[in-house]
């Protein structure tokens, strides 16, 4: 099993801008978060820590690594959605029909930046990797998470759109005796207890 764990919140996705690769540290209330989710999996039988290369993703990692006795590793196949050129703008300030673009084709990709399909298809070598590994937390971001709950449920990345997934959540995806994935839960956010 795989519980896949949004960061915490930074300053840019506070003030509801594109994060992508932007390398912003996590806000104090994200340091929390971070904190939190340590707290959270305390209970849990942590084998391997796996983040994003991404500070926020990392040190989100490092509060869970500390209490399950791991280090830290790095794998790029979690780190987000690259927005190109749209880093750090808020949707409204996208060029003017951008945003449906998106929405309508997952194979869209900002200006160099990266497609949903591209996403997908890094995570699902992810999943493919970890998947029967017992005791893995993966920290990344909204999108990669998002394609893992997508493999899971053996859609496309359409459904993404329909999905809201919160700052310091857990997620979890399983897989079968017969190797099929299969989505465990969705958004936890029972950990935090802070306002948010």
């Amino acid at each position: 099993m795989i519980a896949f764990v949004r960061h915490g919140q930074t300053e840019i996705n506070r003030d509801g801008r594109l994060q992508g690769r932007i390398d912003a540290p996590l806000s104090e209330l994200g340091v929390e978060q971070a904190r939190a989710l340590g707290t959270a999996f305390a209970s849990d039988d942590v084998t391997r820590v796996l983040s994003s290369p991404l500070q926020r993703a990392r040190a989100t990692a490092t509060e869970i690594a500390k209490v399950a006795g791991c280090d830290v590793e790095v794998d790029e196949r979690l780190v987000e959605l690259d927005y190109g050129d749209w880093d750090g703008l808020s949707l409204r300030d996208l060029p003017a029909g951008a945003w449906e673009r998106w929405r309508a084709d997952p194979a869209f990709a900002p200006p160099g930046g990266e497609s949903l399909v591209a996403v997908t298809a890094r995570v699902a070598l992810f999943c493919e990797e970890y998947l029967a590994e017992p005791g893995i937390v993966a920290v990344s971001h909204v999108s990669p998470i998002k394609a893992a709950v997508c493999i899971a449920l053996g859609v496309d990345e359409q459904v993404t759109w329909s999905m809201q997934l919160g700052l310091a959540a857990i997620s979890r995806v399983d897989v079968r005796a017969d190797n099929r994935p299969y989505l465990l839960s969705f958004n936890e956010t029972s950990h935090l207890t802070m306002r948010r």
